[in-house]
């Protein structure tokens, strides 16, 4: 830090506080922003996705043109498509740059949705690229972590100074007591991060409604309910389309990414009944102006027609 012109934020006298401040903040943004800038690379990284730069068969082209399509209606730059092979049935969206995002799917969703929940799921992902999910995670991940890093020093010199009487410099109960208060504050703090990262679920839900119909996106939720998908690598896991099962309060609810998918149903059921129109009109769709802008000049639908569900029908 002191290349930056900040003295330690540790002296023989105490804590320096705007030292240690500016200390927590470069390292709690840094790690967040760091985090997100590599996160294309470590997505792919972690599922071995492959990017698809050529479509090679007609279900890689619909995924291609209905990505295009959804992006051009949410007003933003078409993101990578990308493949991973796995059988388990999920999606996900993540970088730095909303105009240069990356969006993929599993070979297990492609295989297991039709067209209309795939399209859903896809509109859920755009949805989560237009609304700038990405930075504005990393935005409060880098308030927690600042808040972290400072609460806990300034705990430990007060035990240290206050309870173990030492008046010159730092003992081991500064660093002990130090490093106790950061796991606890920072499970803490985790709680807020997940609390925000669920309430952007529920709107991006709303996103994939108003960008391929709400009873596809009820539809696609079903089907995951079904299918009971694994979960993303803990980065990844916020901008996924799955979630945690089971309802009512608990405490590893507290630490999900995403509200229980009978919630996000049940949710997208009582926006369908507050609406006066009929559900396939984007007029009664709850949205945002950079949906509702574009959709006089959305472009036909070209994609082949549905492939018939291979589970049952969702009740």
């Amino acid at each position: 830090m002191r290349l930056l012109g900040v003295e330690p934020y540790l002296n023989e006298q105490g804590l320096n506080l705007n030292a240690l401040l500016i200390f927590a903040a470069v390292m709690g943004f840094g790690g967040a922003f760091i985090s997100l800038a590599i996160s294309k690379w470590t997505a792919k990284m972690s599922v071995g996705a492959r990017v698809i730069s050529d479509p090679r068969t007609e279900a890689e082209l619909w995924l291609v043109q209905t990505v295009m399509r959804q992006a051009r209606a949410a007003g933003i730059g078409m993101p990578e498509v990308a493949i991973y092979d796995s059988p388990e049935v999920n999606a996900f969206a993540t970088g730095m740059n909303k105009n240069a995002a990356l969006v993929a799917v599993s070979t297990g969703l492609l295989a297991s949705m039709t067209r209309e929940e795939a399209e859903a799921v896809l509109g859920h992902e755009v949805s989560h690229v237009a609304n700038g999910d990405m930075v504005t995670l990393a935005l409060i991940q880098g308030v927690v972590n600042t808040f972290v890093m400072f609460l806990s020093r300034v705990i430990g010199h007060t035990v240290d100074r206050v309870v173990f009487k030492n008046e010159q410099g730092h003992g081991p109960a500064f660093f002990v007591t130090m490093i106790v208060a950061e796991v606890i504050l920072g499970i803490l703090a985790s709680i807020i991060v997940m609390w925000f990262s669920r309430q952007r679920e529920f709107r991006a839900d709303a996103g994939g409604a108003a960008l391929a119909g709400r009873g596809s996106m009820i539809a696609a939720l079903r089907a995951l309910q079904r299918q009971h998908p694994a979960p993303l690598p803990d980065k990844m896991a916020a901008f996924g389309i799955a979630g945690g099962g089971g309802g009512g309060f608990n405490l590893r609810r507290l630490f999900m990414t995403h509200p229980p998918l009978e919630e996000r149903i049940a949710a997208l059921e009582a926006a369908s009944r507050r609406s006066s129109g009929s559900a396939s009109s984007p007029s009664s769709w709850p949205c945002w102006p950079w949906i509702c802008s574009s959709w006089a000049a959305r472009p036909p639908t070209r994609y082949p027609p549905a492939r018939p569900s291979a589970g049952p029908s969702p009740g």
